[in-house]
């Protein structure tokens, strides 16, 4: 498998892939490289639809020359890695699960800091430590935290030491996807008024209808789907630190 970075000539052939609408698995396959890495490649430069491989060519130089530059100047060290993760490997990661936030709909900066605490083994941090981290000046992550707490995506506390920390719940996309449901069902009874007005049985009516009845099935399914997920996996997931203990850990 080759080593080194995507070449421009990888790149146009990823974009060709996806003009014929191939997937990233069978584009991976032709380039002799790993799905991770197609994948990551496209989500960061436009996703599926807006791919260019010059523009994400130019904009891949652009990022590296910015990291060249800002490697002397900043003089920090990278942020230590825990259970021996591969810190390049990790910060690929924070930026292909940022644009995946962005092209959700996410402003960039409100997505960093939630890829920012997802990532974070103890799914919270204080404003200091996101501006440590993110090197951005704490005017943007109070704003960004404002956003992404109005929105139910975060919640903050006050620790020990007075200092407001910054929390992702394990419920959150729970609540994101009740949330969701119930902004398409008002799409639903907007919809039914519309036929009202319009005249029942009129085609545009009907099609009004159709939309009511789609969206109802759909939000009522996603609803009773997250309500069921919430009930069966809704559990604390095992860490390295438990995996150590061993089976018998807790027996006498």
């Amino acid at each position: 498998m080759p080593g080194g970075r995507l070449t421009q000539q990888d790149r146009q052939q990823i974009a060709l892939g996806l003009a014929d609408g191939l997937a990233y698995a069978e584009i991976a396959r032709r380039l002799d490289r790993p799905t991770s890495t197609v994948t990551r490649e496209v989500m960061r430069n436009g996703g599926p639809t807006g791919y260019r491989a010059d523009l994400a060519h130019r904009a891949t130089e652009r990022r590296a020359h910015r990291r060249r530059q800002a490697a002397p100047r900043s003089g920090a060290e990278a942020v230590p890695q825990a259970y021996g993760r591969d810190s390049e490997a990790v910060r690929e990661y924070e930026e292909m699960f940022t644009t995946l936030m962005m092209a959700q709909g996410l402003p960039k900066m409100m997505s960093r800091v939630l890829t920012c605490l997802y990532t974070t083994d103890e799914g919270s941090l204080t404003a200091s430590e996101l501006v440590q981290r993110l090197q951005v000046s704490p005017a943007s992550i109070s704003k960004a935290v404002a956003f992404l707490e109005s929105q139910g995506l975060i919640s903050r506390e006050r620790d020990e030491r007075r200092r407001e920390r910054y929390f992702v719940d394990d419920d959150v996309w729970y609540q994101s996807m009740v949330a969701s449901a119930r902004g398409s069902a008002q799409l639903a009874d907007a919809a039914r008024q519309g036929v009202g007005i319009l005249g029942p049985g009129t085609p545009a009516a009907i099609r009004l209808e159709n939309i009511a009845r789609f969206v109802d099935f759909v939000t009522e399914s996603i609803t009773r789907a997250a309500e069921q997920a919430r009930e069966v996996l809704h559990t604390k997931p095992r860490t390295p630190s438990d995996d150590a203990a061993g089976p018998g850990a807790d027996r006498g």
